[in-house]
């Protein structure tokens, strides 16, 4: 695991273009003093992905949405917070963590799909690599060791990320390298949460679902939001509502060594887009 913190994105980044400061509207670091999380955002969205240290608190690859209001960078603010007050960032500070992951795919996640079953990965990502960065732009690796996902069948995930500014969908390109097939069917999805008054909105393109509902962990103090998720995947070969497995799925069938390429994204009903059917235009438009 790289030590090294990227504290980056969270500062006015000094720039020559015309001698005035700019403001970064991106950022994305590894982060040592919470359980090795791995935390990305934009001016608009927000969330991270489990490390090393949580595993078993869970043991999951799935995207957790912090909600926030437009505008500022707010995620160290939330950690440094955090570091006093544990459940800092699971209070409304303008935005907050009110999503349940658990074990799942959470806000957009992929995992193989084998017998009809979700196969989650062993171990939560172990490395990472920053591969670029600038005021409205952030790339980074995420790196997932081989585990069996199914009889006979060893696989391993590199997850690249791109975070751009002035957006509500975060791009994904998923490597899946593995042995013991020819090829592999690969589900990115959403997780659903049927307690909290799920609309599913599956659209006319064969690539994507959205959905809008209540805040799904209200443990630490009651929200009255809502969130919209999604994910689009250009070229899906198939998608799916799996409510026996409380998940809406995009399927599709790779080769070893070749990437699953598609954007997942959320709101909050507090910020910009404050209902249903402006969350689904919006992913329409995606």
């Amino acid at each position: 695991m790289k030590r090294h913190v990227h504290i980056f994105a969270a500062l006015l980044l000094l720039c020559s273009c015309g001698g005035q400061a700019q403001t970064s509207k991106v950022m994305a670091r590894f982060v040592p003093e919470r359980k090795d999380d791995f935390v990305f955002e934009n001016n608009f969205v927000a969330g991270r992905i489990y490390g090393k240290a949580l595993e078993g608190n869970p043991t999951s690859p799935g995207v957790d949405i912090w909600v926030k209001l437009p505008g500022a960078l707010v995620a160290n603010d939330w950690y440094a917070h955090a570091a006093k007050e544990g459940n800092y960032y699971h209070r409304d500070h303008g935005g907050k963590d009110c999503y349940k992951v658990a074990v799942s795919l959470g806000g957009g996640a992929s995992v193989p799909f084998i017998g009809d079953k979700l196969c989650y990965p062993a171990t939560n990502y172990r490395s990472y690599d920053i591969l670029s960065e600038a005021p409205d732009k952030v790339e980074f690796v995420l790196h997932y060791p081989a585990w069996e996902a199914a009889e006979g069948i060893s696989v391993a995930l590199d997850k690249k990320l791109t975070v751009c500014a002035d957006t509500y969908f975060v791009d994904v390109e998923d490597t899946w390298t593995f042995t013991g097939a020819d090829s592999l069917a690969v589900a990115a999805g959403i997780k659903l949460h049927g307690k909290q008054n799920t609309v599913i909105e599956r659209f006319a393109a064969s690539d994507r679902y959205g959905i809008w509902e209540k805040a799904s962990d209200q443990s630490v103090e009651p929200e009255d939001g809502m969130l919209g998720v999604a994910v689009v995947m250009p070229g899906a070969d198939e998608v799916v509502l799996r409510e026996d497995l409380d998940h809406a799925l995009l399927l599709k069938k790779v080769v070893s060594g070749e990437k699953v390429c598609y954007s997942f994204g959320s709101c909050w009903s507090k910020g910009d887009l404050k209902t249903a059917d402006a969350w689904f235009t919006t992913v329409q438009a995606q």
